[in-house]
């Protein structure tokens, strides 16, 4: 079930809400654990049993981490050790069997079938959820959940089931216990999630209808194609981001406070500050379960090297189960190096216009290789971009038909730009700070909303619903 569908808006969204709400406080969790499984079972009714048992793995695995914590330390990571296998041998069984097959084939030449296992929808988001739980455990830095329903609703709960934000257990863990619901915070997360659905409706799929479109426009332009691959780059930030603000908001009407996951990453100057800024929880999560404990940056250069390049590379199997993004968590890598050595000083004296300029160039790049899986097709994409290979036969014909489609998505390319770089949010605020501002936001506010969601409506029952990009990965 996505969030921008008719279904979850207005049947599922409602009666959960209205039963949350009035039921007794002792009641709310099982509740919401209840109505997280109706809706993974809405879309993924034969993978309920592999999410219960993740749950359960998470929940006896905590338990015994917890119980052996003044046994002798090889003990406690043996037990540790099984605890994180179980789910994580579901992810690697579900997401990269059938990769590590092709791989084997064509590296010796083999033949050996393919296991086809469909991907669990959220299955990367829930499994790294229940691995930082049982390390936080091991680390004595969280205590141990011994309530199943409290865990189950951690884990399998619908606002950040499918999308994220990556939500540590100790973030909310007290608000699984004891949370308060008040008017105020229930319109919060109402704007907050209406703003997102707005993102991925209005923005990222429409975005979306032009990136496809232009699929079919013969590669007779280097222009068109950098419009391409900055409308793509465009469409994958409003769609996550979109869904990341939904489960905030979501968080709020149900009285939770999940981290942010963006923070308008296309006001970078650097890689390094865009990926402070994008995707942040995921981030944080390869920071303090794979990047420190393997040394961090305390270690010889060329370790460090190392820690940066096998953070990258397994970021990018996270996002997919393909050699494309492996080679796109690597190519961050190398800039990231690069600007920690000598890089970062010499941009930083450029002008800031030419540091966001360098910073998007190579975000744009990074998701050509993220979205085409096959190097070929990624490398002709690329060359064409810097004027190489391109089609000369059909240039006329090339030419009318992506000028007819950048005339008809133009406008909507510039707007999606500005707000991504923040600037509309600045103004608002700085408005806000104003006392008339402030007046006048708090009264227009429930219009804006309520005329976004009547636009958004609009668009659902006219049109057929784009996926959330990040089902596959």
């Amino acid at each position: 079930m996505l969030f921008s569908s008719i279904t979850f808006l207005y049947y599922f969204l409602p009666i959960t809400m209205g039963l949350y709400v009035v039921a007794p406080k002792r009641w709310r969790n099982a509740i919401l654990f209840l109505a997280s499984f109706l809706f993974y079972f809405w879309g993924e009714p034969k993978y309920c049993l592999l999410m219960l048992v993740s749950i359960l793995a998470g929940y006896f695995g905590g338990l015994a981490v917890w119980y052996t914590i003044n046994c002798r330390e090889e003990i406690r990571k043996l037990v540790l050790f099984i605890a994180v296998a179980i789910p994580l041998s579901f992810l690697i069984v579900f997401k990269y069997m059938d990769f590590g097959i092709m791989s084997l084939n064509h590296v010796l030449g083999t033949e050996i079938p393919l296991v086809k296992l469909a991907l669990p929808i959220g299955i990367s988001f829930y499994t790294f959820q229940i691995i930082s739980y049982l390390v936080d455990v091991y680390r004595k830095e969280t205590p141990v959940e011994k309530n199943f329903i409290n865990m189950g609703a951690y884990v399998v709960m619908f606002p950040q089931l499918i999308a994220g934000p990556i939500v540590r257990f100790s973030s909310i863990q007290q608000e699984l216990k004891e949370r308060t619901l008040s008017t105020d915070q229930m319109a919060k997360g109402i704007g907050r999630f209406v703003t997102g659905l707005a993102k991925k409706v209005l923005l990222a799929d429409l975005l979306g209808e032009f990136v496809l479109a232009m699929d079919q426009v013969p590669r007779s332009s280097a222009l068109f194609l950098w419009i391409v691959a900055l409308a793509y780059a465009l469409q994958i930030y409003f769609d996550f981001a979109g869904y990341s603000d939904m489960a905030i908001g979501l968080g709020l009407m149900l009285g939770f406070h999940f981290p942010e996951n963006f923070d308008h990453p296309y006001r970078a100057k650097s890689i390094t500050e865009f990926w402070r800024r994008w995707h942040m929880t995921l981030g944080g999560w390869f920071r303090d379960y794979v990047y420190i404990p393997l040394g961090g940056s305390r270690v010889s250069l060329l370790k460090w090297v190392r820690n940066v390049f096998v953070v990258w590379a397994f970021s990018g199997l996270w996002h997919g189960a393909s050699w494309n993004f492996v080679m796109w968590g690597l190519y961050f890598g190398v800039i990231l190096v690069l600007e920690k050595l000598f890089l970062k000083k010499w941009l930083e004296k450029l002008p800031a216009l030419l540091q966001h300029f360098y910073a998007i160039v190579l975000v744009v790049i990074s998701f050509v290789i993220f979205r085409l899986e096959s190097f070929t097709e990624a490398g002709s994409f690329l060359a064409g971009m810097f004027g190489f290979g391109l089609t000369t036969k059909t240039e006329g014909l090339g030419m009318s038909i992506g000028s007819y489609q950048i005339r008809n998505y133009g406008f909507l390319i510039v707007v999606a730009f500005v707000i991504a770089t923040g600037i509309p949010r600045q103004l608002w605020d700085k408005m806000r700070e104003q006392r008339w501002g402030a007046v006048f936001a708090k009264a227009a506010a429930p219009a804006v909303y309520l005329m976004l969601l009547l636009v958004v409506t609009g668009f659902l029952i006219q049109s057929s619903v784009h996926p959330f990009l990040y089902f596959r990965f």
